[in-house]
């Protein structure tokens, strides 16, 4: 089973993320902003992260950047999930170091896919 750790400032998305994870089976931990999800990161190794960008702390885009710099992130998927859709803002993401980019909203149909993909 894959681990996920969920990073986004608002309750109902990280309960919603946890819903739409665990019924596919995933291993799903949730965290509120990027301080908190590096701390958990640096404890447990996760399969894949997945971050809102605005948060407060540190930003999803903070947060890629500071896992790539970790030996056990340069290959793990990282995808941020955010109502944020300018070209400008992703390619930050990517040059961050960022897998992908899901624009909200979401759901399972939206989501699942890529997780798989990236999972694989």
């Amino acid at each position: 089973m894959a681990s996920i750790l969920v990073a986004d400032d608002q309750l109902v998305m990280r309960n919603m993320f946890k819903n739409i994870l665990c019924m596919d089976g995933y291993d799903v931990d949730l965290v509120d902003d990027g301080k908190q999800a590096f701390l958990a990161a640096t404890k447990k190794r996760y399969d894949l992260i997945l971050t809102d960008l605005y948060m407060p702390e540190c930003n999803g885009i903070e947060l890629t950047r500071r896992l790539r710099k970790l030996s056990t992130y340069k290959g793990v998927p990282i995808l941020v999930v955010s109502t944020e859709s300018a070209v400008g803002k992703i390619e930050e993401g990517k040059k961050a170091g960022a897998t992908g980019w899901v624009v909200k909203p979401v759901n399972d149909e939206k989501l699942l896919p890529i997780l798989r993909k990236l999972l694989s």
